[in-house]
């Protein structure tokens, strides 16, 4: 598709002017143009959201630590909690901290008690004036954020069709752009543009996301493994076994298929993981010689030999095993334990780009054969919604019309509640 008939796709113009409005305002902010309430320059960012609009912008900067600007830093809140926050004011200069905040509907519980928590904290310490400098936005409910004092040059739009955890390459990213730059930023998007036309061209036997696709649709239907690790090994992307969590479980843990028939086959596998050397010393022993199949996926950089030979070792152990005839039976390895290694010579924002969109791809063909919708969470949001009103009898030290359990969870929780103001 020619860039010109792109633009004339519904929705495309407008995600390349809010791309533009993000350039602006990440060069405004670096220049120094662009500052906090006093003058001051920015020296931190820090991204207020949950579920994608935290795991994205936190994996993504993560991985991205070499290309951080040398005066910026980046920081999360996510936890409804509180300590995150708290925690993180301790070492926070006001004057010089810009909050992002994350919400499409710029009504989520959590997202929103930590920014209003943050709101009271710049109010009492600047001001309820500075609010309009040092809050930017990634939503589209303009009213919400004309209450909050949201000033309307720091609003960024994305589309309701943007789920969640597919939204890092949205305004969603500003705080990536903004730890780094607008260049970086889109290098990743770069990236990921790589990988779709490589999805979209390659044929299949060449096609990555069809392999890994298919590969995990193997592995979970015809031998039962219920679950998949994965095995970055480049610290950087420690956080991408939670990145994929989301991604995977939320888009493939469904038990219905689009015409309404209740599935066949297994579906969605558990994601879990971590950084690869702290695996081995971890949980890389019920891999091995465990009773449950469970397949794993290394991602390795050239960056490191000794990073490199543990994880060609790890594969090598994984696939062969041992079974010589001189050794103890308890530590004889059957071996033959599926693997897939991801190789790229340099974590790079492109080659973060390709990774990214080789996974969602993979969901994606993963979807259409179990014939799921891969971008809706009804579960994920009937759990948003009973949490209101729970909310408020907790507030009102009252309980309402619930199960037995429920109403006994609940009367005990209001019976041994803190005063926070104690």
């Amino acid at each position: 598709i020619s860039d010109t008939v792109a633009l004339e796709t519904p929705g495309v113009r407008e995600l390349w002017e809010v791309l533009a409005w993000m350039e602006e305002f990440v060069e405004g902010l670096q220049s120094g143009a662009i500052t906090g309430s006093t003058g001051q320059r920015f020296t931190d960012i820090v991204n207020i959201g949950i579920g994608g609009s935290d795991l994205g912008p936190v994996m993504v900067s993560k991985a991205l630590r070499p290309y951080w600007h040398e005066d910026l830093r980046f920081h999360s809140v996510s936890n409804i909690d509180g300590t995150q926050l708290a925690d993180l004011k301790a070492e926070l200069d006001p004057e010089r901290t810009l909050f992002v905040i994350c919400s499409k509907t710029f009504t989520t519980l959590e997202t929103m008690t930590n920014a209003n928590v943050a709101r009271a904290w710049i109010a009492k310490r600047l001001g309820k004036a500075a609010i309009a400098n040092h809050f930017v936005a990634a939503s589209t409910n303009h009213e919400a954020m004309n209450e909050f004092g949201i000033h309307p040059d720091y609003r960024f739009g994305f589309w309701e069709w943007v789920g969640g955890r597919y939204s890092v390459w949205s305004a969603v990213g500003l705080s990536v752009a903004l730890v780094t730059s607008m260049t970086v930023f889109n290098r990743l998007l770069a990236g990921g543009r790589q990988m779709d036309l490589h999805f979209r061209q390659a044929p299949m036997e060449e096609n990555m996301p069809v392999m890994l696709a298919m590969l995990g649709n193997w592995y979970n239907n015809f031998f039962g493994a219920q679950s998949q690790a994965i095995l970055p090994y480049d610290n950087r992307l420690e956080r991408f076994p939670a990145y994929l969590q989301q991604l995977q479980m939320e888009s493939s843990g469904k038990s219905v298929r689009m015409d309404g028939k209740p599935v066949r086959c297994k579906t969605g596998q558990i994601i879990w993981g971590e950084a690869g050397n702290n695996a081995q010393h971890s949980f890389m022993q019920l891999l091995h010689q465990g009773t449950r199949l469970i397949p794993a996926d290394f991602i390795l950089t050239d960056e490191s030999e000794l990073a490199t030979a543990n994880c060609k070792a790890q594969a090598l152990a994984l696939m062969e095993g041992t079974t010589d005839d001189d050794i103890e039976s308890h530590r004889v390895h059957a071996g033959n334990r599926p693997s897939n290694t991801i190789h790229f010579t340099k974590l790079t924002p492109e080659t973060l780009g390709q990774l990214i969109a080789l996974y969602e791809h993979k969901v994606f063909v993963q979807g259409v054969i179990w014939q799921l919708n891969s971008f809706d969470q009804w579960g994920v949001e009937l759990g948003k919604k009973l949490a209101v009103p729970l909310y408020k009898e907790l507030a009102s030290l009252r309980v309402g019309e619930h199960d037995s359990s429920t109403t006994g969870l609940m009367r005990y929780v209001q019976a041994h509640m803190v005063d926070p103001d104690a």
